[in-house]
Formats: structure tokens, sequence, C-alpha cells
């Protein structure tokens, strides 16, 4: 498995499917000339309506096939005709089984959502935009997750050390910091996330720029 940060909450999964998650790479002030130009994908999977996680979704969607999967008022559209879904709910896109949870975190339309899905044999779970909250102890005990992509930014999400400690409530091994260092008012680096990882559980905290990847 192929994972590629696209910056800010995107990242580019390679494996048997290609998923691609909140793709915020047009006007992305820190990304630029490190980013892919996208030519094939699989899934398409948005956790929320907001233009720095929508992004250049549908355009991406519209260029490769792929199938578009969020929350039912921003799937279902007279632009798209994407797969809609909400909390609790698993839909079966091309063979990978894809969980709607639940994020906090304001949107519309709909609400801003995490997602959990099984791809090349683990279990992986995008936080999406969110506040820490105590059900991601059931998350963590429902799905148990081996890789976790954990918003660290602050101001509109949590900061590094609620963040790590999501990490614990899940039990994730591997995470990858995301929603970091775009714009000048959040956490600029993920030295204080690795810290609080590090003094709260084993995982291994994996941060990497937009347009690098790490191979699991």
């Amino acid at each position: 498995m192929e994972i590629r940060f696209l910056g800010h909450a995107g990242f580019m999964i390679s494996s048997d499917v290609t998923i691609i998650l909140d793709p915020f790479l047009t006007g992305n002030p820190k990304a630029g000339a490190a980013l892919p130009d996208i030519q094939s994908a699989d899934i398409v999977l948005v956790t929320h309506s907001h233009p720095d996680h929508l992004g250049d979704a549908l355009a991406i969607v519209r260029k490769t096939g792929a199938d578009f999967v969020s929350v039912h008022e921003l799937a279902s559209t007279d632009e798209l005709d994407g797969i809609g879904m909400n909390f609790g709910g698993t839909v079966h896109v091309r063979g990978v089984p894809v969980t709607m949870v639940k994020a906090e975190h304001s949107s519309g339309p709909g609400d801003a959502a995490g997602f959990v899905w099984k791809q090349d044999g683990r279990t992986l779970y995008h936080m999406g935009d969110t506040g820490l909250f105590s059900d991601m102890k059931l998350i963590g005990r429902l799905y148990r997750p081996d890789i976790a992509f954990v918003p660290i930014g602050d101001r509109y999400t949590m900061g590094p050390s609620e963040a790590a400690m999501a990490v614990a409530w899940t039990g994730a091994k591997t995470v990858f910091p995301m929603h970091w260092g775009t714009f000048p008012f959040l956490v600029q680096d993920t030295e204080g996330f690795e810290r609080e990882v590090t003094s709260r559980c084993e995982a291994r905290v994996v941060s990497l720029e937009p347009g690098e990847t790490e191979i699991l």
C-alpha cells in the first residue's frame, strides 16, 4: 500500500484500488507543484462540504470515472449522482467496505463525518475535521483501525494534545497527522503532536509533506 499526502486533509491511497480523500489541490497554498496530476482513481471519499475538503473532488470524479462517496446531502445533487450515506452505515464500493462514522464539526449541506474502510488487508480511519469526542473509544473497539489520519491543526479541529488522545483511544498503530500548516492560523509543524503521542501510546507517527509517500 502506498499512501501519498496531498496536503491539508487529502490523501491518495493506492493498492489494488486507488482511494482519494478530501483532495484540496487547487488553491492549496502549501501544496502547489508537489502534487501529482491525478490521472486515475477508483473511489473519492469526501468527509464534508467545506471547500478545503470538497476541493477538487468533483473534477477528479469527472476525469477518472471514480465513484464519489459522501454524506447523502452532498453526494446526491443535480451536479453529481454519487453514493450517499450517513453515520453508522456501510456501503460496498468496488469491493471496498466503507463505513461512515461521526465527526464533531460544523458543515452544510449535510453533516461532517469520518470514514472507516478496509484496504489491502488493513483497516483505515480518516477522522475528517473533528474535535475530540468520547465515541472515538467506541470506534476503536468496533473497527480496530490499523492506520489513522488525524487532524492536529487546532482552531477548527483538535490540537496536538487532543489529537494524541484520539490516537490512544482508537488504538491505531500508524498515524498520519493532517490539517496542519496549510494556513498561518493552524499548527505549523508536527513535533508537538509526535511528543504527545509518544507520551500516551506506542503508535508510530508518519509526518509527510505534500507530495511525499509512505509504503506500508
